[in-house]
């Protein structure tokens, strides 16, 4: 069993509405025995017809002081982790380390939401280009911001992009993308880092997780062993989403134990 969600979004984030008691409970009553809550931070993340042009910023100060409160409130019942999941763009480096140096998290994810100023989720990037194309940019892009911002634990939901193309996944496939696909999991494994697998990808209606279960594969061959669980979870009803699934994909992908973090240090749990 999977028992910590290491993903997970409340109203501290600009695109949830959920409190942070509701998410809690819905993780206890999940059976979850650990969960770290990891709001987005996105610095100057772009306008979008949603939100305004740095909407994904929110303060620290209060996060931590009412998840400190929850800790307290909660630890009979669950364990409360505070974390966050940064936005990573080449030009970050040094905001971000002076960031998770100043703040005690348990757990920071490294996103690419935005490739060269645009997000996918809203197509612009897609038009007059094939998927294939926005694809590879967007491995090209992963590249490029590893080689600029190290101040995170893992390097989340690694194929987000395929959840957006205008055929999804009818263009994809890890071979298709190996090269780049290579180069980003041995950079993160040099780096000391690991790598989310985030079942958001089964929510969006993806046939597979994030990343794709031959991207994780290929990252146990290449030595990777750092692996947290997530669900990307914004609303309650999604936390600890298809858990069970999860842990039947890492165990044929040859990995014994998943990871939690606690003072951006890595736990290894038994995957039973």
């Amino acid at each position: 069993m999977i028992a910590c969600d290491a993903h997970m979004h409340t109203r501290f984030s600009e695109d949830s509405d959920a409190s942070v008691h509701s998410m809690l409970d819905a993780a206890v009553n999940k059976g979850m025995q650990a969960v770290c809550i990891t709001d987005h931070l996105d610095k100057d993340f772009p306008e979008t017809p949603d939100f305004p042009a740095g909407a994904f910023m929110f303060d620290l100060d209060e996060y931590f002081s009412r998840l400190t409160q929850l800790k307290t409130e909660y630890q009979k019942k669950l364990e409360v982790r505070i974390g966050v999941e940064i936005g990573l763009q080449p030009h970050l480096g040094e905001y971000y380390k002076e960031l998770t140096e100043k703040y005690p998290f348990d757990f920071v994810i490294g996103s690419v939401h935005v490739v060269h100023g645009m997000d996918p989720y809203y197509g612009e990037i897609f038009e007059g280009r094939s998927d294939e194309e926005v694809y590879k940019e967007t491995f090209l892009a992963t590249l490029e911001n590893l080689d600029a911002v190290s101040s995170f634990d893992v390097l989340g939901h690694l194929d987000y992009v395929v959840r957006y193309g205008k055929c999804q996944a009818r263009q994809y496939s890890y071979k298709k993308y190996a090269q780049e696909i290579d180069e980003i999991l041995k950079k993160v494994i040099a780096m000391g880092k690991g790598i989310e697998l985030n079942t958001a990808g089964w929510k969006y209606g993806l046939a597979f997780c994030h990343p794709h279960p031959e991207i994780l594969c290929r990252y146990k061959e290449l030595g990777g062993e750092i692996i947290t669980v997530g669900s990307d979870a914004h609303k309650p009803e999604h936390v600890a989403y298809d858990f069970q699934k999860a842990a039947d994909v890492l165990k044929a992908c040859g990995f014994k134990y998943y990871t939690e973090f606690q003072d951006r240090k890595p736990i290894f749990k038994q995957l039973l």
